[in-house]
């Protein structure tokens, strides 16, 4: 398709006095609904020039043979032309606007003296996020040849899988061909659907450039979907168990409920509603519950191993119609505790202590087990009381939730490490000042000390009389500290003052 809200087929044939019908699709949005559609032929000088449009004009030379149908609800419009001549063929345009070099899709129209039998284009519509079944009519009663499908593109065909095995890479896990019934018919099934996913197919059997089954199909994904965007992934450990909660209409009547693994475009059945159990899962899984009035049933999975991880497909099956859905199981030897990185232990899970659901409160638990570094056995049942809308998680917060506890405990121990070195930090600052300032006083003592026999050597006449002086008043001061001590004399002229 030239753009992703106009696309058409890029080639067709007619024959000689026949007819063509061609039909351009477009996404349901008010801008394109109301607006222009036109018709036009590419002229040698690179001009389109109108053969018809919604406006009601209509070219002389093709009056009375040439009409335009647009139906708005469907998001199509299409073209017919009668009476085909061998100068009709050449490049023509389908498009939306006021003017031709507006919104189009270019195609190139054919004319044969004999066509022989024309495929036609089948509108099928699907929902984002949902799922669409395409059935592709017998094209050979050889069941031997391969089985494909292709979108249409500038350069031609492209392959998007095949029963060979082939997926393109975004298709994976989401696409699947069944095996071909005894008509010769197969079936396309494709899910999680996405807005690039709109465009022009074909299927068919042979060889991608044959003309064996030239069916070709338009997909137009619905971007207003009531189908919430469920994770894609669910996480296990090896031993341990799990549950995948599949979800279906509930007001449909379904034949056939079932849950398959996918691999190379194709689906193992593993456990139906019915009671059918996969030869190699007997004893390990089960459909647990099933709520008809919540359109939902619950598979379980049980002793897990290494070679469990994949793709699974929930499918509710309805006559050639089947709804369908996909996750991705991965599965993980071992769980790591929580201390450091570098110094963490390994432990083994014990029975269903590891099992993985998606609700708050079992998240929370397994994460405060992995913390401590400890894996505790469970004694809950393997399904929760209140299943969630989805057992799926993603890669990322499996990887917080079961391998660390890191990030539950730094928020705690960081502050209370910060405000232990602070007051560390304080105690040993003012024990500093303290002992700085006892020191200075006891060398002043000492001076003070060594200083009185020095001044008595020197005037022991001063020292006699000072002695001998009669003191009114004496006063004995002693501080807190009894190693220190100072006598005061007071005399009608003088004071003195000894430090001891």
């Amino acid at each position: 398709p030239v753009s992703s809200t106009l696309y058409g087929s890029r080639f067709l044939t007619g024959e000689v006095g026949g007819s063509v019908t061609h039909q351009c699709f477009y996404s349901i949005i008010p801008a394109n609904k109301y607006d222009r559609k036109y018709w036009c032929r590419v002229a040698g000088n690179g001009v389109c020039y109108t053969i018809i449009s919604t406006t009601g004009y209509i070219s002389k030379g093709h009056a009375g043979r040439v009409s335009l149908e647009d139906i708005p609800q469907k998001g199509t419009f299409t073209v017919t032309m009668t009476e085909l001549k061998k100068s009709d063929t050449g490049t023509y345009r389908c498009g939306i606007g006021t003017t031709n070099r507006d919104l189009y899709v270019s195609l190139n129209l054919t004319i044969l003296a004999d066509a022989g039998a024309l495929g036609s284009t089948e509108l099928i519509q699907g929902e984002l996020h949902g799922s669409v079944t395409v059935l592709c009519p017998p094209g050979d009663t050889q069941g031997s040849k391969k089985r494909f499908w292709c979108k249409l593109g500038r350069t031609g065909c492209t392959l998007i899988a095949d029963t060979n095995g082939y997926v393109g890479k975004s298709y994976q896990g989401r696409i699947f061909i069944t095996a071909q019934e005894s008509s010769g018919a197969f079936k396309i099934l494709i899910n999680d659907l996405k807005k690039e996913d709109s465009g022009l197919y074909r299927c068919g059997t042979g060889r991608l450039s044959g003309q064996d089954s030239p069916r070709m199909v338009a997909l137009q994904v619905t971007t207003a979907s009531t189908l919430p965007k469920r994770p894609k992934f669910l996480s296990g450990t090896v031993g341990g168990s799990l549950s995948v909660k599949c979800h279906y209409d509930p007001k449909g009547n379904y034949e056939k409920k079932y849950l398959c693994r996918w691999k190379e475009a194709s689906c193992s059945l593993l456990v139906d509603v019915d009671g059918f159990v996969h030869e190699s899962y007997k004893g390990r899984i089960q459909i647990a519950s099933s709520n008809q009035e919540n359109g939902t049933y619950t598979v379980v999975m049980s002793h897990l191993r290494e070679e469990d991880a994949g793709w699974y497909w929930c499918g509710a099956k309805n006559g050639h119609t089947e709804h369908t859905s996909s996750v991705k199981l991965r599965i993980q030897k071992e769980a790591c505790s929580s201390q450091h990185p570098e110094t963490s232990s390994f432990v083994k899970p014990t029975l269903s202590s590891l099992s993985i659901y998606s609700t708050p409160t079992q998240r929370s638990t397994t994460s405060l087990a992995y913390a401590m570094g400890t894996v505790t056995e469970s004694t809950s049942t393997l399904l929760p009381t209140t299943p969630p809308s989805t057992s799926v998680t993603s890669p990322s917060k499996i990887y917080h939730e079961s391998s660390s506890g890191e990030s539950h405990l730094l928020p705690v121990v960081l502050p209370a490490l910060i405000l232990l070195i602070f007051i560390t930090i304080t105690i040993l600052a003012l024990t500093k000042i303290k002992l700085q300032k006892e020191m200075g006083e006891e060398r002043s003592a000492i001076g003070n000390l060594a200083a009185t026999p020095i001044r008595a050597g020197l005037n022991p006449v001063k020292e006699q009389m000072m002695e001998q002086t009669p003191s009114p008043e004496k006063v004995h001061e002693c501080g807190t500290d009894s190693s220190r001590c100072r006598w005061v004399f007071s005399g009608t002229g003088t004071a003195n003052v000894i430090s001891l």
